[in-house]
């Protein structure tokens, strides 16, 4: 294994023989480059420990150049002290072989590449943030030594006798600080930027442990690792022919201004890159605390915060009935009825919940709470939130911050963007997921709302026509009218308006049938798309029956009421109905015909029965179309 690590190492060194520019490398080509140098085995360092040491050596050492630059000579105390741990041995060789591969070089950006590229080779067995450490650390050797030398070699022959040799008084004469003073301070400023992005990349690492599913920008994070270990290295190689330069008086100078430039955009993105990360992060605790508070809840308004706040924002509720602003202490011990809804809510649709106000307003048990879902705020949506809002006279939520309050929202409780009722006990339990509909069709009468009150529905509910009521009804005054007179009813509806003439003109030509005039059955059309907040309620009614908690008496949902959900987006579709009660439900084409074709059953009615004669022939009718359908796709 050793051989071939060594031998794809020596692979790389030739194809990066033809030395890049990093200045025209775009950051993917980077990131290849860098990937390609990437063995990694199981070699053991303790990063941690050496960074420790490092960053006491490194804070003190540019603590030292702030401090000589200012005219301040005396020693400065810059650092914590803060201690690796006892086991900690130094991988000094390594750090000479990585000394030793920066020393010595021509000043140029593409020789600062090359060199970077030998150090990852050189390290390829180790993790991201070792490679980045290692170099820091033989950096801080040499620099460390440097700075500790210009403070020791006044008092100390020894010291002094090694700066001497080193050439400290190059750097640190005040002849020299002044003709360097802005080429120490650049470098000392790239050294301080190369620290924090290492210091970055070790925070990132660490919040790889969590998985990607969880944490999405992980994806992203994994690939910005390798290039801010790449800028940090080669920002670290750049300063150290810097420094050569200076110390050994040559006219050539290392520019580093680039590398700065870059260094600052790659910092900004791993710090970005930490925030969501730990967004995310926090997003799953946030969920998992809420998960944990709603299982066994003890307080209202613990569960309220953590369902609705984000940590640091504000935790107010505007109060529509005073319309100030108010603490969430209001909601304390209380029962909540919890109105969740987008900003599409209809002006009918938030009516329903006003007869429960009127009534519990002399009850301080009981509190509404509008929570708005907007999933991107902008100007038009605030402004249409503010007309909603003071249209509700009970308690509204202006700032919905927890992301995880809202994937609950949607995931536990269902939300699907309709208008739906949360109902929970001052201990913050949940006593019924939606009671919209339950509210919607029976009103104070199922007040509280709870799911034992929505018994009283559910048992009604069995295979025969008897949920009609529950839908057709209080959703338009003219219908409970026609209802209440037992009046059969064709209510319609579909995206196909060349089907709805067709069925509009065929049904009224029905109903001015002399036969059916004379037998007195009196026959109404209601197109239901015609008023969308009727048609919304339409559908959010059916659907809510369909939902498997409204059958807790039943063994199946009734067949008609699958079929009903299943025309929502034909062409056209139609519940034909007597009073509360079901004659037929039928889709587009098979209806039509039905309704067409009176001629054909009319002799039918007469011996049977209306109701009879329209049921066999609308079967037959749907009998031969299923059979042609099925034929045409064989």
């Amino acid at each position: 294994m050793a051989s071939l690590r060594r031998s794809l190492r020596s692979l790389l060194q030739r194809e990066d023989e033809e030395v890049q520019n990093p200045i025209t490398m775009s950051d993917q080509e980077i990131l290849e480059k860098v990937y390609a140098t990437h063995l990694p085995s199981d070699t053991k360092l303790d990063a941690d420990s050496l960074f420790t040491i490092v960053d006491i050596i490194l804070r003190g050492s540019t603590c030292i150049v702030d401090n000589v630059l200012e005219g301040n000579h005396e020693t400065p105390k810059c650092v914590d002290e803060k201690l690796p741990q006892a086991t900690f041995t130094s991988p000094l060789r390594t750090l000479k072989e990585i000394s030793s591969e920066m020393c010595c070089k021509t000043p140029g950006d593409d020789i600062a590449h090359k060199t970077t590229m030998t150090i990852l080779n050189l390290l390829s067995d180790y993790s991201w943030e070792a490679k980045a450490i290692l170099t820091l650390a033989a950096f801080a050797l040499e620099y460390g030594e440097f700075w500790w030398l210009s403070q020791l070699q006044p008092n100390d022959e020894l010291a002094k006798s090694v700066a001497i040799l080193k050439r400290v008084s190059a750097l640190t004469k005040p002849a020299a600080l002044r003709e360097h003073f802005l080429d120490i301070y650049e470098i000392n400023n790239m050294i301080k930027a190369a620290m924090e992005v290492i210091e970055a990349v070790f925070e990132l690492q660490k919040l790889t442990s969590y998985d990607a599913v969880d944490v999405p920008a992980l994806a992203h994070a994994v690939d910005l690792i390798p290039v801010g270990v790449y800028w940090a290295i080669i920002t670290i190689a750049a300063c150290v022919t810097q420094i050569d330069c200076l110390t050994t008086d040559s006219e050539q100078r290392q520019e580093l201004s680039y590398f700065g430039q870059k260094t600052r955009i790659v910092l900004a993105k791993l710090k970005k890159m930490i925030f969501i990360c730990e967004q995310q992060i926090e997003e799953i605790r946030s969920y998992g605390r809420l998960m944990e508070l709603l299982r066994t809840p003890s307080e209202i308004v613990e569960v309220f915060k953590v369902l609705i706040f984000s940590r640091d924002g504000p935790q107010e509720l505007f109060d529509g009935a005073t319309k100030q602003m108010v603490d969430i202490d209001v909601l304390r011990m209380k029962h909540l009825f919890l109105f969740i809804s987008t900003l599409d809510i209809t002006e009918p649709e938030i009516s329903i919940l006003f007869p429960i106000y009127e009534f519990i307003k002399t009850n301080n048990q009981y509190k509404i709470v509008w929570i708005p879902i907007v999933e991107e705020w902008n100007d038009q949506l605030r402004k249409k939130f503010e007309i909603l809002k003071s249209k509700m006279p009970w308690y509204v939520v202006e700032h919905f911050g927890s992301v995880a309050g809202y994937k609950y929202i949607r995931e536990e409780w269902h939300f699907r963007k309709k208008p739906m009722v949360v109902v929970l006990n001052p201990q913050g339990k949940v006593l019924n997921t939606d009671a919209f509909h339950l509210i919607q069709v029976q009103g104070m009468k199922a007040f509280p709302f709870t799911a034992t009150s929505g018994t009283r529905i559910d048992t009604k509910i069995d295979s025969s026509s008897n949920w009609i009521g529950t839908v057709v009804c209080n959703i338009h005054p003219t219908i409970d009218l026609w209802i209440k007179e037992r009046k059969y009813i064709f209510l319609f509806g579909g995206n196909d308006s060349a089907w709805t003439r067709r069925f509009t003109k065929y049904a009224t030509d029905l109903v001015q049938e002399p036969i059916l005039k004379k037998a007195k059955i009196s026959i109404e059309l209601f197109y239901v798309d015609e008023d969308r907040s009727l048609l919304r309620r339409f559908w959010s009614g059916i659907e809510s029956l369909f939902a498997p908690q409204a059958y807790k008496t039943v063994e199946a949902v009734p067949e008609e009421i699958q079929k009903m959900i299943s025309f929502k987006n034909e062409g056209g579709w139609v519940l034909f109905i007597k009073g509360a009660s079901l004659v037929l439900s039928g889709h587009g084409p098979t209806i039509l015909k039905t309704v067409a074709e009176f001629e054909r059953w009319k002799e039918s009615m007469l011996k049977n029965g209306f109701e009879l004669a329209v049921k066999e022939y609308h079967e037959k009718v749907k009998t031969y179309h299923e059979m042609v359908t099925r034929s045409s796709l064989r």
